[in-house]
């Protein structure tokens, strides 16, 4: 609910990472790029609270959904939105060595994130968004994006999906895995993001993902996202901090 949801001041932490937002439910993550209706209604049911990526602001007021706090360089919040906003809540983040996306998730501690806005049409800001979900894996986070979703694969996993249903996993460094419920399966495969991948397989039975380090992202459909949810808020196992 709301009210577990707590904003601190930038640097308020016992660790060497500021934390700004903590929260005991999940959170949704909201960026600058387009949400279209499916894609926020998709997301709703599971967070009661958001937190918006610089101009991500504008999208979730307009939306009916006050920031629990924006963090970002504030290099593109629009001064209408800044003024409807509670000034306590903007976080600016100057320095221009990480993305909005990341100065977010370094700075949130929830049980679950879900992304949504940080696609858009530019490919590099995507392969961004991958990059900083494997350099953050003690954050587990969703991002979803036109007809897909993709997340970080924690140590296991187990996920009951429709037979048939399209299953890709791709490696963002060098990482083994086994698996159960593939069609092709992936033990003994040495999967690499400049060798052998695991996209386009497909779901025979309910799946079982083991993997060897915190380097695979899985990618589903959309649709399962209430399957993936519960999957992840249920999957004990997490990885070490890097």
């Amino acid at each position: 609910m709301a009210g577990l949801c707590s904003v601190a001041a930038r640097g308020d932490n016992a660790g060497g990472e500021s934390v700004i937002v903590q929260s005991l439910d999940p959170i949704a993550m909201i960026g600058g790029g387009g949400v279209e209706d499916e894609l926020w209604n998709a997301i709703r049911p599971h967070a009661q609270d958001v937190v918006a990526a610089d101009c991500g602001a504008g999208t979730a007021l307009a939306r009916g959904w006050m920031p629990h706090a924006v963090i970002g360089d504030m290099d593109s919040l629009r001064e209408t939105d800044r003024a409807a906003l509670n000034p306590g809540s903007i976080h600016c983040i100057a320095e221009q060595e990480t993305t909005d996306f990341e100065k977010c998730l370094m700075s949130v501690r929830a049980p679950l994130i879900l992304g949504v806005g940080f696609g858009g049409p530019r490919l590099d800001h995507r392969l961004a968004n991958f990059n900083t979900l494997a350099r953050y894996p003690l954050q587990r986070c969703i991002l979803l994006d036109g007809a897909d979703l993709a997340f970080l694969a924690p140590p296991s996993l187990r996920l009951d999906l429709p037979e048939g249903m399209r299953f890709s996993v791709f490696p963002m460094g060098a990482v083994e895995a086994v698996s159960e419920g593939l069609h092709w399966p992936l033990a003994g495969l040495s999967l690499a993001p400049d060798g052998r991948v695991g996209t386009s397989n497909r779901v025979t039975a309910p799946v079982y993902l083991g993997v060897t380090a915190p380097k695979l992202l899985v990618i589903l459909p959309r649709e399962v996202l209430d399957q993936v949810v519960a999957a992840l808020r249920e999957q004990r196992d997490t990885w070490s901090a890097l």
